[in-house]
């Protein structure tokens, strides 16, 4: 078995360990060995492993883990989660954005309209999905069909998965904060419940461009932050190679944001990241989704737009 070239530094102790079992594994199957002892040693050893590494991360690790080539976009969680889904496309005024994907589905039986932002596995994909940074006709198109939810009373799910809204010139030309902008203040006003997931990255208004919401939630391994570590590094240290302080400085990590009340609940990943075990991860978030709505579909209409502006004007800390 060849290591895995998408394993990050602090995986690297992890990865020989795992590289050892599969060797000793294929060598009891070849030889026809009992090695059932070895194996149960070095079994051990890596969840011992795991939990060393992973229950210490610096926010930075934290970041890496999110952004984690093998994690699963929303996509994944799509197939997982909902049934008979249909993807609509457009945004009725310029064209089609393949970073945000969206569309009726069902989810425990119940139709609900589901909303993600979604990046590539490979080169030729991420050049397809812009690496996950939506253009302004993204942001439109996912407004075109929370407007359509809120005509059906359907509840909406949207899952955040994004480094930022794309800042290139023809995004500028076709008006990308007014875009956003405008989701802003139309989602604080939608008839129906909203539920945003932060699945991976988190980043700035291109996140929040979808996640105005009456419940948000956060993987545990996932950040939400008004600025990437490095944009942050590049302003305050003019130098981008300090994004690993940045990241500590920006309190961008789930608990954090718990504490800063900018999100709900947590919702827990395998030890090791959501990347280590999809389907357990998907699972958990079943769990939170069901529990969510379950709450959110007790509440009026009226009162879910007035706990929905309080809880966004709550947020924030001063410092004087």
């Amino acid at each position: 078995m060849e290591p895995d070239k998408r394993a990050l530094d602090f995986e690297k102790p992890l990865q020989e360990l795992e590289l050892q079992l599969n060797s000793m594994i294929q060598k009891s199957e070849e030889s026809n060995i009992d090695l059932s002892e070895e194996i149960g040693s070095i079994e051990r050893k890596i969840e011992s492993t795991k939990k060393t590494i992973y229950s210490k991360l610096t926010p930075w690790q934290k970041v890496q883990l999110s952004r984690h080539p093998n994690r699963p976009y929303s996509l994944d969680y799509v197939e997982r989660l909902f049934t008979d889904f249909q993807e609509l496309h457009g945004d009725r005024v310029f064209g089609d954005d393949a970073a945000i994907v969206g569309g009726p589905a069902l989810f425990e039986g119940h139709p609900i309209m589901v909303i993600g932002q979604q990046k590539g596995r490979d080169t030729k994909e991420n050049l397809m999905r812009n690496f996950g940074c939506p253009h302004p006709e993204g942001y439109r198109k996912a407004l075109r069909l929370m407007k359509m939810a809120e005509k059906f009373s359907m509840p909406i799910i949207t899952l955040v998965d994004t480094p930022g809204a794309y800042p290139g010139i023809g995004a500028e030309e076709r008006h990308v904060a007014e875009a956003i902008a405008v989701n802003l203040r139309e989602m604080s006003t939608l008839q129906t419940p909203i539920l945003t997931v932060v699945i991976g990255e988190g980043g700035s208004g291109g996140a929040l461009g979808i996640a105005v919401a009456d419940r948000v939630l956060i993987l545990q391994n996932a950040y939400y932050s008004v600025i990437s570590p490095e944009g942050c590094a590049a302003i305050l240290w003019k130098d981008r190679s300090h994004a690993p302080e940045a990241a500590g400085a920006l309190c961008l990590g789930a608990s954090d944001l718990i504490e800063l009340g900018v999100v709900d609940e947590i919702v827990p990943e395998p030890v090791g990241g959501a990347h280590r075990d999809v389907e357990a991860s998907a699972d958990n978030l079943r769990k939170s989704l069901i529990s969510n709505l379950k709450k959110l579909r007790e509440s009026s209409f009226s009162e879910l737009i007035e706990e929905r502006y309080a809880k966004f004007r709550a947020m924030g800390v001063v410092a004087e």
